[in-house]
């Protein structure tokens, strides 16, 4: 880390890291987050018999990780503008761990003998530390963006989204085996091993960006901000969290990102919860199958963010991004009007690739169009985006209630109306571009002659 000064200039052979390696730890950190609130889906089910809750109290059980995983990635992708991730990241593991080790704690000491409805607020206390696993999302977004220049934005953010991603699908394969072979409280006392050990790799490798390692070292804000464009790093933050937060809120092109990711990962969230109800209920397949089929939509919608981040740094996030809705719009419209179980499937795979590729499209426009408060807006992006998980279904679900089982065909009308709506969106931030673009070329041309 810089720790001296030479000539009055911040010691540049003191940066510890590198972007690649900030990568793989952010990559790594949020994986593990993601993968270990994965678990709190079959616990809740176990404690729903149990503790006989009411439909309210189970409904809001099963919401809880999601809420709080969305809503704290607002103020800790902020607190990346003022830190540089680490420590909120730091934090945001060790606050999941706690909430996992509370939820084995239960199933071992209290499961299902000794638990009843009083324990309910502490069954909640423990789901929402949970899913602050989930929030290191919008930190991990803030800290790889700060090590990559603009021109590599969407294949670094894609790679770290896009692998970290991942997590939930290779859970949801996983784990009903080591829960037939060893029990539930067997699978949490290995997701805290894992996320132990994922602390302490992530604290090895979770290095900030050189403006905030010469930050920490005492430099002044001018200084450091200098010695770290020496280092190649092109983009830098506000001075405070809640000034961060304020200026990406005041700035109208954040509002058409969040929509945008509201629709493709807050909807990929809702999807990987209601995907197996649909297969197995719409189309009567086995267990197995609605398993398969919906970790293959988690891992396809993932992994696609890999490539569509190097698809949106050549061709840029706003033609990618129109091109991946239309992809999900089509898939949207062939689960919607299809009765047809291999036409759905192919829907299906549809909506994954528009899902997974706009969403590396939509963080690679955040530091084009915000880019004076890159950690407050992954902030908004992130936590109101991801609420899409936690809105989307009950929507579906009405469709049930009106039409019937055919109302899960009918509920894809949800993914129609959100494609359109964030189409729209992306042609008002295209001609926007463009406006300015055109001012800037007025102003040169008036400068030179």
């Amino acid at each position: 880390m810089a720790t001296s000064t030479r000539n009055g200039v911040p010691d540049t052979r003191r940066i510890v890291g590198s972007p690649n390696k900030a990568l793989f730890g952010a990559t790594l950190g949020f994986f593990i987050g993601f993968g270990a609130v994965s678990l709190f889906g079959p616990t809740a089910h176990s404690f729903i018999d149990v503790m006989k809750l009411s439909p309210g109290q189970v409904g809001f059980l099963v919401a809880i990780p999601m809420l709080t995983g969305s809503l704290l990635r607002i103020p800790f992708g902020a607190w990346v503008d003022n830190n540089g991730g680490k420590l909120p990241f730091l934090i945001l593991l060790i606050m999941s761990l706690i909430g996992i080790a509370g939820l084995w704690w239960m199933l071992l000491t209290l499961y299902p003998n000794h638990l009843s409805q009083s324990y309910y607020p502490l069954l909640l206390f423990f789901g929402a530390l949970g899913g602050c696993g989930i929030a290191t999302f919008s930190v991990g977004i803030g800290q790889v963006s700060y090590w990559f220049p603009k021109e590599r934005q969407g294949w670094a953010l894609g790679t770290y989204a896009g692998l970290g991603n991942t997590s939930p699908g290779l859970v949801a394969l996983i784990l009903p085996a080591i829960i037939a072979f060893w029990g539930l409280w067997a699978a949490y006392l290995i997701s805290i091993a894992i996320v132990l050990a994922g602390i302490v790799l992530y604290f090895v490798l979770g290095h900030n960006a050189p403006y905030f390692q010469f930050r920490k070292s005492g430099v002044s804000r001018g200084e450091a901000r200098a010695a770290a464009t020496a280092q190649d790093q092109a983009l830098f933050p506000q001075d405070n969290a809640f000034r961060a937060l304020v200026e990406a809120a005041k700035q109208w092109r954040t509002w058409p990102l969040v929509l945008l990711y509201f629709t493709t990962f807050g909807g990929f969230l809702a999807l990987t919860a209601w995907l197996a109800t649909y297969w197995q209920t719409f189309f009567h397949t086995t267990h197995w199958t609605a398993v398969i089929l919906t970790a293959g939509f988690s891992l396809l919608s993932s992994l696609i963010r890999v490539p569509g981040g190097s698809w949106a740094d050549r061709l840029g996030g706003e033609r990618v991004a129109v091109a991946s809705l239309l992809i999900l719009l089509v898939g949207a419209l062939m689960m919607t009007f299809s009765g047809v179980f291999v036409i759905s499937i192919i829907g299906e795979i549809g909506i994954a690739i528009g899902m997974g590729v706009n969403n590396a499209a939509v963080f690679r426009m955040v530091p084009t169009y915000v880019p004076d408060a890159v950690g407050g807006a992954s902030g908004w992006v992130g936590g109101l985006g991801a609420l899409g998980g936690f809105a989307v279904p009950p929507l579906l679900g009405q469709f049930v209630e009106w039409f019937g089982p055919a109302g899960y065909a009918w509920g894809f009308v949800v993914y129609v109306v959100l494609a359109l709506a964030s189409i729209a969106l992306t042609g008002v931030l295209i001609a926007a571009l463009k406006r300015e673009q055109r001012a800037q070329d007025s102003v040169a041309t008036s400068s030179a002659t």
